[in-house]
């Protein structure tokens, strides 16, 4: 196995990571802006107020995305297993 190979499967794996944590990183931090705002506008300093709007967001996120999230890892998984014979140099 080349080392070039090896940054491209780790660069491979850390778009996919990227790509899989950017539904749900992106809807906590709308959430907890809009808290924030909130929070800023009203004048209710409490830092737990935002955390149970960011946890009921991020599972509508989860409940919405997983099933795309879950096939593009499966979809991965399948990519890297089949690199598997030509990064032992049997291919």
């Amino acid at each position: 196995m080349s080392p070039e190979s090896v940054i491209d499967i780790g660069l491979a794996s850390l778009l996919v990571a990227a790509k899989l944590c950017a539904p749900l990183l992106i809807t906590a931090l709308v959430v907890g802006f809009a808290v924030s705002l909130l929070q800023s506008i009203t004048q209710v300093q409490e830092m737990t107020i935002s955390f149970v709007p960011k946890l009921i967001a991020v599972g509508i996120a989860l409940l919405v995305c997983g099933q795309w999230m879950i096939a593009e890892m499966i979809a991965f998984t399948h990519e890297i297993f089949a690199r598997i014979p030509f990064l032992l140099g049997s291919g």
